[in-house]
């Protein structure tokens, strides 16, 4: 059942706006965390061809971002952008407001690891306008 969801959660997800670019993402984790009742853990794998960009988003929920390929872009409404490559790190909080998220080239895919921390109820994103 639980595969049943995050796999309904991903095609929701890759068929949303935010990923219109056609970014790819694979579901690598999910799991119940029993000692913190209530809460989940997601990881998935995002891959951003050449010149992909998300809308404007958040995900009520702590997220952090680790780059294996390529180089992006990041950035949370009051912060200021920042490019990450490979072997950096970026952080969400449950308020922040994803403004930026882009591939970093227009000739280079990059790719990179989410990791979720969240409600087992709340949504993993919002668009937001």
């Amino acid at each position: 059942m639980k595969k049943l969801l995050l796999t309904c959660w991903f095609v929701s997800f890759m068929s949303s706006p935010l990923l219109a670019q056609q970014a790819e993402v694979t579901p690598l984790f999910s799991k119940d965390l029993v000692d913190m009742p209530g809460k989940e853990g997601l990881m998935v794998t995002v891959n951003f061809p050449p010149g992909s960009t998300d809308s404007v988003h958040r995900h009520n929920a702590h997220v952090f971002i680790y780059v294996l390929e390529g180089s992006i872009v990041m950035q949370v409404e009051g912060g200021k952008p920042v490019t990450l490559t490979p072997g950096q790190t970026f952080y969400e909080g449950p308020n922040d407001v994803h403004t930026v998220g882009r591939n970093a080239s227009d000739t280079k895919p990059a790719k990179f690891v989410v990791f979720f921390l969240k409600d087992k109820q709340a949504p993993v994103l919002v668009p937001v306008k």
